[in-house]
């Protein structure tokens, strides 16, 4: 099973199980942010007796220890992304596709102008709009 997931789980004092792997690798492979329920059905595929309940604890899980980051667009469901590094993301208002996109230097959190004593840990930063796809059919 995945070296780094497992050592990334021992470091938050957990075990790797067959269920996490199988859990981390459908969002790793998944370029479309699956939410909880995508990934449970893409799981379901390949460990067809694993559970809702068992995706959405290892989600919890793989979030916890840093190898799955969570991505919250307004009120739409919880999305996963396994791409760990600083990245914001694209939702397109009319076919709903999240893409990654990297953020320039100068957009980084250590390029802000904090108050004094202030210290960013996380931040995440998302734009909205017209994917390409949806874009060209509008003209």
């Amino acid at each position: 099973m995945g070296s780094e997931l497992g050592q990334s789980l021992a470091n938050s004092g957990l075990k790797l199980t067959k269920h996490r792997q199988f859990v981390f690798d459908t969002v790793r492979q998944s370029h479309d942010h699956p939410t909880a329920e995508e990934v449970f059905h893409r799981t379901q595929n390949v460990l067809p007796e694993i559970s809702f309940a068992t995706v959405y604890n290892s989600l919890s899980v793989l979030v916890e220890c840093g190898m799955v980051r969570q991505v919250t667009l307004d009120r739409s469901p919880t999305r996963f992304c396994a791409n760990m590094r600083d990245h914001c993301h694209f939702y397109c208002d009319i076919c709903g596709k999240v893409s990654d996109l990297d953020l320039p230097p100068a957009a980084a959190a250590a390029n802000l102008d904090l108050p004094r004593g202030f210290k960013v840990s996380n931040y995440s930063l998302s734009l909205r709009g017209t994917c390409p796809t949806c874009g060209s059919r509008s003209n």
